[in-house]
């Protein structure tokens, strides 16, 4: 596991590489086409598919999709359909990502498949020498996380580029106050709050003869087997700020949450965790999906100089205005990370998001699992020390069990309240 200072070091030298670099770049030279693989092709993949092609389009370039896969095979039909790829190289099935992984004409590989499948689906690209964007999160569970943190460590060896969908990493207002923080010109964090609170996502009852991996692919948002539970599927958003802004992840998580109100799949309602980041620095984080109830999404960071609101406003104490370096990178966020793939591609830079995301993805976990199980989980729990308890706690079904012949084991289905899992 990286010690905090070659974190910090590596979070600087990435922040300080992307301020370097405008959001779009205009091309020198001939235009080119890049190829593209989808694995994964629900609304999210179509989403980064066309951020993709605005982003190619504005630095003179253009991509053209040569394959889709989907667990369901009509999903892939309609993405080829959709954007003009010859439906023969449309893939269903568990394992038709492999197929698509064949294609030796395809570059780069977007995968936004169920958060369950991403580390064995971004280790088979690297491994077959494709560029890629992965959604976020990267991991549902510890064995995720570590093999994704292999995984990045393998694309840096072979000089691929991998992104991952933490847009706030390519959004100038984020860029230009984590770059305030690392030249220390607002101060060190001494606190924070960090939120995610709003409805549910989608719920997708169970189709009349679906197979309980259907059902669970499906309706991915509403197990956390499959989504990793939204602590992880959508506030590893806010953890993943917090990291980059302090510049280290948290040691240790302690966490309560419950399931109240949903009635469907096996995720909780909320969480409240503390993570103590060490040092005596403690941010609070809150995540809920409720309807009805008062939401926010967002960061509160304190310093001995300000209160800074992540991506927003920072007011002095003194009343002194903050004077912001620029970076470059308004615009659309999404479109922006493509613009840095895309870049990073032309130019031979390597650009790798792994580590960082994965340490997100590794936070929000912990705090999963001490909500889960009511008891502190530290971040070696997960990652190094395998006497741990929480070393192996890991999901079934796993991934692999999705790839078989056989049908998944459907995991306990919640429909009344409880308020716990341990």
């Amino acid at each position: 596991m990286q010690n905090r200072r070659d974190f910090i070091r590596n979070a600087t030298a990435f922040s300080a590489m992307m301020a370097a670099a405008p959001s779009v770049l205009r091309a020198e030279g001939a235009s080119r086409t890049f190829r593209i693989g989808i694995i994964g092709s629900g609304r999210r993949a179509c989403a980064a598919f066309e951020n993709m092609a605005e982003a190619a389009k504005k630095m003179g370039h253009s991509i053209k999709l040569v394959a889709a896969h989907d667990y369901f095979l009509e999903e892939a039909q309609r993405r080829c359909k959709q954007y003009g790829c010859d439906e023969k190289f449309a893939f269903g099935g568990g394992d038709g990502y492999k197929k698509l992984l064949e294609i030796p004409e395809i570059e780069i590989i977007i995968t936004a498949a169920p958060p369950a499948f991403r580390p064995v689906h971004v280790a088979a690209a690297i491994q077959a020498g494709k560029h890629v964007f992965a959604e976020k999160p990267v991991a549902v569970d510890p064995q995720g996380v570590r093999s994704f943190l292999e995984t990045a460590a393998a694309a840096k060896e072979k000089k691929l580029t991998l992104v991952t969908g933490t847009q706030r990493r390519h959004q100038g207002a984020y860029m230009r106050q984590a770059l305030a923080f690392q030249k220390g010109q607002l101060g060190t964090i001494r606190g924070g709050t960090i939120y995610w609170c709003g409805g549910w996502g989608s719920v997708r009852p169970r189709k009349p003869g679906a197979t309980n991996a259907q059902y669970m692919a499906n309706n991915w948002m509403n197990w956390a087997e499959m989504s990793g539970d939204h602590i992880v599927e959508q506030h590893v958003h806010n953890i993943d700020v917090a990291n980059w802004f302090i510049g280290r992840y948290p040691r240790t998580a302690v966490a309560v949450g419950a399931r109240t109100r949903r009635h469907t799949g096996d995720q909780y309602d909320f969480f409240s965790t503390d993570f103590d980041y060490g040092e005596g620095l403690h941010i609070h984080s809150l995540c809920r999906q409720i309807p009805g109830c008062w939401d926010r999404v967002g960061e509160l960071f304190s310093t001995e100089l300000a209160e800074i609101s992540g991506g927003g406003k920072a007011e002095r104490y003194d009343g002194k205005a903050v004077e912001w370096e620029e970076v470059g990178n308004d615009g659309n966020p999404y479109v922006n990370e493509h613009a840095a793939l895309l870049d990073s591609v032309i130019n031979g830079k390597m650009l790798n998001q792994g580590e960082s995301t994965a340490y997100a993805t590794a936070a929000a976990i912990m705090g999963r699992l001490s909500a889960y199980t009511g008891q502190a989980v530290r971040m070696s729990d997960i990652l190094t020390t395998k006497e741990s308890a929480f070393y192996n706690m890991n999901f079934k079904p796993t991934p692999w069990d999705f790839e078989g012949a056989a049908d998944v084991v459907l995991p306990e289905e919640e429909k009344a309240p409880r308020a716990g899992k341990g």
